[in-house]
């Protein structure tokens, strides 16, 4: 056997080995038999460099350096999951799926919820090409190197795995490898790691690809997301992923009605403390593919999905202070500082009190003895007083009448819960804040300039607004603390950069109270511009698709401000886009201007999400249910039989998706 016949020998020999020690975990062969070939690989490939395979076994052990992970647009988007507490909460979704579904029996699929870090990965043809973070579920980081280096991760598939799609999971650190690592900091005089998932996560983001090797890293996969991908269910797909050569849990079940799901949480709620990972509750899937893409999605979160969390951990510690934290609305949330406590792997400082009523309601005082416990396991809070160990000379707390950071006095609207700083020019926290808000990742998203940058601007002098960053010359900059010439310029160049940025993300920058990313979709795609946003009255915005009274009273006001008005003016001068630009208005149309449709099964010459983008583009809307609002149901293969018969029952015209592109043309 010659020398390039032994390379590609022990590749392929060296893969069986880690396929069957870190996913099957069956080890045939010892450690050291192993680590003898790979360092003969290691040895064969330095001498052969023309040779190179980016999946080679060899990759395992890094040594790929990222100064800068670059940020990558996922191709589908990491949608969060809405969260479930009881038996009630899981009887109300299955309820609102079955009223979407139909008479359609609804299965669901039961995974356990691991605790770590998210991830995508990307395969083509069967090799890994890329693994993103989750980020902020829109954008993420590419980690590729470092998640090359984790045994569990296949580099490249076997069997009949699909031509290309994203595999999402979590990357975690089990119990045994995460104390191993604790003891090597402890003997070296190093600090401990506080918790498994916070130090998965920080492993993602090490420089130095070899550094991340060394740790005991695991690849949990359980959502698979592309086109044509040949599955039809939630569970088929955990069978096949696992074929294919991923680390796929074995405890998932199926269940055929929400007493089975009830009976799968409560067993790993007391078994979920015999597993290798940390889990904290359970995800609870619509099965069906099909079901799936008829229940569609939330702005935020699946509506075929749901997670049950466990019982949070509770604590008791002192509350030293109340403090009040002023956010870019004028909203005052006061804050407990605590006793610093162990919480859920965590040391807990501070938990928030929400608004007057709640400190009312529990009665909460400084120096009381408070019972803290962590919001779906990541926002500590609250629950509770012990009221046993009270300082019987206690007042109760008086909620502050001025603003901390300004002097002004607070106003509380009529029906509303928080207490509000109407001093919109004048305090500081919130003109930051209204300048973070602006520059952040779902919005303009202005490389080279965070928070830290915001505040040091703002107190230097150079910035009293946003549209003041677009005066920044690199010669300001320079006399700043911690800026050097080239962060000066990165974020000048981040600032000019961001004038390219789509007119709905400007006008969610902008920061109006109560338009989030999915009503200013909503506003920039109805009225296209700005100016015709400014000239709507109460009623005309109210007569937008899901535009309430609140959100359009919002509207109204800060257009009518003299102080926006004139920042909107100031933002159009520096050229950035405050309306549809011509390209994409030349691609939409009226034509469907009123007409409703519902889009149901599977389509030959298109996808699902590009028919209703064709819809959305010619002025139609698109609903996930029938009803006798629906002009046209637009149906492909494996239409469900219930929709079919409440089409015909209510009289809604049922088309091909051909039909519909004739209706176009």
């Amino acid at each position: 056997m010659n020398e390039k016949e032994r390379i590609l020998s022990l590749r392929e020999e060296l893969t069986h080995y880690n396929y069957q020690y870190y996913v099957l975990d069956n080890a045939s062969i010892s450690d050291y038999e192993f680590d003898m070939k790979l360092k003969e690989l290691q040895n064969l490939e330095a001498k052969h460099p023309e040779l190179y395979d980016a999946n080679s076994p060899t990759v395992r052990v890094g040594g790929m350096v990222t100064k800068n992970f670059e940020t990558v647009v996922h191709d589908y988007r990491m949608y969060s999951l809405d969260n479930s507490y009881s038996k009630e909460d899981l009887e109300d979704w299955e309820k609102r799926i079955q009223k979407i579904i139909g008479d359609d029996k609804v299965e669901f699929t039961c995974e356990l919820k691991y605790d770590g870090a998210s991830i995508s990965l990307t395969y083509e043809n069967g090799t890994m090409v890329k693994a993103v973070t989750r980020g902020d579920g829109i954008q993420g980081d590419n980690v590729t190197n470092n998640v090359k280096t984790i045994r569990s991760v296949p580099l490249q598939l076997k069997g009949d795995y699909p031509e290309k799609f994203d595999i999402r999971g979590e990357i975690v650190l089990p119990h045994e490898g995460f104390a191993k690592m604790n003891q090597e900091r402890i003997e070296a005089g190093e600090d401990p790691y506080m918790n498994p998932r916070n130090t998965a996560s920080g492993s993602l983001k090490l420089q130095d690809s070899a550094e991340v090797s060394k740790r005991p890293l695991e690849c949990l996969l359980y959502n698979i997301v592309g086109e044509k991908l040949a599955i039809t269910s939630q569970f088929e797909s955990l069978e096949k992923a696992r074929e294919w050569g991923f680390k796929v849990p074995t405890e998932a079940k199926l269940c055929k009605s929400t007493n089975e799901v009830m009976e799968f949480v409560n067993y790993w709620d007391v078994h979920r403390h015999d597993l290798p990972y940390e889990t904290d509750g359970v995800v609870i899937k619509v099965n069906s593919f099909q079901h799936q893409e008829e229940l569609g999605y939330t702005a935020k979160a699946p509506r075929w999905a749901m997670a049950y969390k466990f019982k949070a951990e509770q604590v008791s510690t002192k509350l030293n202070e109340i403090t009040y934290q002023v956010g870019r609305t004028g909203a005052i949330t006061p804050v407990a500082n605590l006793e610093p406590v162990l919480l859920a792997g965590t040391t807990v400082k501070r938990a928030s009190l929400h608004n007057a009523d709640q400190i009312a309601k529990l009665d909460v005082r400084e120096g009381d003895e408070v019972f803290v416990e962590k919001g779906g396991e990541i926002i500590p809070k609250i629950v509770g007083v012990d009221f046993t160990q009270r300082d019987l000379t206690s007042e109760p707390t008086e909620y502050i009448s001025e603003c901390p950071e300004c002097g002004t006095p607070l106003i509380r609207k009529e029906g509303e819960a928080q207490h509000y700083c109407p001093n919109y020019t004048g305090c500081p926290p919130q003109i930051t804040g209204r300048i973070q808000h602006f520059i952040s990742r779902k919005a303009m998203d202005i490389e080279g300039l965070g928070g830290e940058t915001v505040e040091l601007l703002f107190k230097s002098g150079l910035i009293d607004d946003y549209a003041d960053l677009y005066e920044l010359k690199v010669e300001n900059l320079l006399p700043l603390d911690r800026m050097a010439q080239k962060s000066a310029e990165n974020l000048v160049n981040g600032v000019e950069k961001s004038k390219e940025i789509p007119f709905e993300r400007v006008l969610f920058a902008l920061g109006i109270r109560y338009v989030g990313e999915t009503v200013a979709k909503k506003l920039a795609k109805h009225y296209k511009s700005i100016e015709a946003i400014q000239n709507a009255t109460m009623e005309e915005l109210v007569a937008v698709d899901e535009i309430g009274e609140k959100i359009a009273e919002s509207v109204v006001d800060f257009l009518s401000n003299q102080v926006n008005i004139r920042l909107i003016e100031r933002l159009k001068d520096y050229g950035l886009q405050l309306a549809i630009s011509k390209d994409i208005l030349e691609n939409q149309t009226d034509k469907l201007a009123g007409v409703s449709f519902v889009v149901s099964g599977v389509f030959e010459s298109v996808s699902r999400n590009e028919l209703k983008k064709m819809i959305e583009d010619n002025g139609g809307k698109v609903a996930s249910s029938i009803s006798s609002k629906t002009g046209y149901v637009i149906a492909g293969d494996n239409m469900g039989p219930s929709k079919k018969e409440k089409a015909e029952k209510l009289g809604v015209p049922v088309i091909s998706e051909y039909d519909f592109k004739d209706m176009l043309t």
